[in-house]
């Protein structure tokens, strides 16, 4: 596990953030709870209200989730809070497009995508050299 407070992401607010963190992990399902955690932590340092703080652990939880499953090699979350704004970035090193897999059952998977969507005011994804990025961002008071 490696945290760095220098992230070489791009399209980030440009101005002066508040507070940035990166976190690289292995992307397997077991590293999951550790960003989960991470997040967690850090944005109780960082006094996120309890509430919007649930909310950003949630999506740190389901994308960190779809990147140990899809993704190849490592997966790495970005969190900046810009005001009041938590971007919240998670990138993996998987394919564009993903196939359904067969061994996994539909009614168990399948909505985290859906609950970042209905958390988050703005999400995008996009494809990069590496991998695929999929970006987050949750309106907070702190």
């Amino acid at each position: 596990m490696s945290v760095t407070d220098s992230p070489r992401l791009t399209a980030l607010p440009s101005r002066h953030c508040s507070h940035q963190a990166l976190l690289t992990l292995p992307a397997q399902m077991a590293h999951v709870s550790a960003a989960r955690h991470f997040a967690a932590d850090l944005l109780e340092t960082w006094s996120i209200p309890s509430s919007e703080r649930d909310s950003a652990v949630l999506i740190v939880d389901e994308l960190a989730a779809n990147a140990a499953l899809y993704g190849r090699e490592r997966m790495t979350l970005l969190l900046v809070l810009d005001h009041s704004t938590l971007h919240i970035v998670v990138s993996d090193s998987g394919m564009a497009v993903e196939r359904p897999r067969p061994d996994i059952d539909p009614d168990e998977h399948g909505r985290g995508t859906g609950i970042v969507q209905y958390l988050a005011q703005s999400t995008e994804i996009h494809q990069t050299r590496s991998g695929r990025e999929v970006r987050a961002c949750l309106k907070c008071s702190a």
